[in-house]
């Protein structure tokens, strides 16, 4: 029997086993101001939206199978999104019902498998830095923003941010609002609109002054620019590996706990107890200028 056969005893199945949504008008316009103004973070929220579009027929219908197909972290994503969507429609615990109904997982991959998956990850600091002197050999153009990324270890949309906004600061006179020139680093926490997330976060970032110099002179990047670039020219499209070898590479001269810090991986409030202290960021720096030095060589 074809697909079609099965269609009305497979939808009054679903109709008696989970919970009918009530009816339902539905403005686009408005939930996208619902949702700006619920997110700080106007990625996130462009994010919340756009899969918000592409997956409303599962929150309408009440139809979850489509989420099972996914990823893991796009099913997330999409998961967020509908959330979003369900409580702005005032039926999120019918949502959280077949959420439970479906066995859909918010987290994906357990904590302990994010672990294993970090450990068993093998990133060669050798042969990502020799990509990367690849990619600059064969794009002059991308060299400062590169060499940011070797030495910060930010996540390749962030340092795309990093990068633009020292341009545009630069640019208004005001650069001396994000570098602290003393400390050689830029203080992202100014910025939390930008660098301050829910999961993902940056609090400083070492950059000798003469990068931050040469950069100030570039015009801006959008995270596609490097990646299309990249993609078109047959090399492979490893700047989420950067991260990884700037980690394994500090190992040399800094703590497990100092290249968590770096990386934004304490809470904000730990940020401002432990860290934000000027003797401490002061012996921090020379051990980080170091091992920028020596990057700097490396990916020469």
């Amino acid at each position: 029997m074809d697909r079609a056969g099965f269609e009305p005893a497979t939808s009054a199945l679903r109709r008696q086993l989970l919970p009918s949504f009530p009816k339902i008008s539905l403005n686009w316009e408005d939930f996208e101001s619902y949702v700006f103004n619920v997110y700080r973070n106007r990625n996130t929220a462009k994010d919340r939206i756009r899969y918000a579009k592409q997956f409303a027929d599962c929150l309408l219908e009440n139809n979850y199978s489509r989420l099972l197909e996914l990823s893991d972290d796009k099913r997330t994503h999409v998961m967020k999104a509908l959330s979003c969507l369900a409580k702005y429609l005032g039926v999120y615990e019918n949502f959280k019902k077949a959420v439970r109904d479906y066995g859909l997982k918010w987290s994906g991959r357990s904590s302990d498998e994010r672990i294993i998956d970090r450990l068993t990850k093998v990133t060669n600091p050798d042969e990502v830095f020799e990509w990367i002197r690849k990619v600059k050999l064969a794009n002059p153009d991308f060299e400062d923003f590169l060499d940011l990324m070797a030495i910060t270890g930010l996540r390749l949309k962030e340092a795309v941010k990093c990068y633009n906004l020292i341009i545009n600061l630069a640019r208004q006179g005001r650069l001396e609002e994000y570098y602290n020139e003393k400390n050689e680093c830029v203080e992202h926490f100014r910025f939390k609109e930008l660098f301050i997330r829910r999961t993902k976060k940056a609090f400083i970032s070492f950059i000798p002054k003469s990068l931050v110099q040469k950069i100030s002179k570039n015009k801006p990047l959008t995270v596609n620019i490097p990646v299309e670039r990249v993609k078109r020219q047959g090399l492979p499209r490893r700047f989420s590996d950067i991260r990884e070898a700037h980690a394994t590479f500090m190992t040399k001269y800094l703590r497990p706990s100092e290249i968590d810090f770096l990386h934004g991986r304490v809470s904000s409030s730990i940020f401002i107890r432990n860290y934000f202290d000027p003797a401490l960021i002061s012996d921090l720096k020379e051990r980080v200028i170091k091992a920028i030095s020596e990057i700097q060589t490396l990916i020469s």
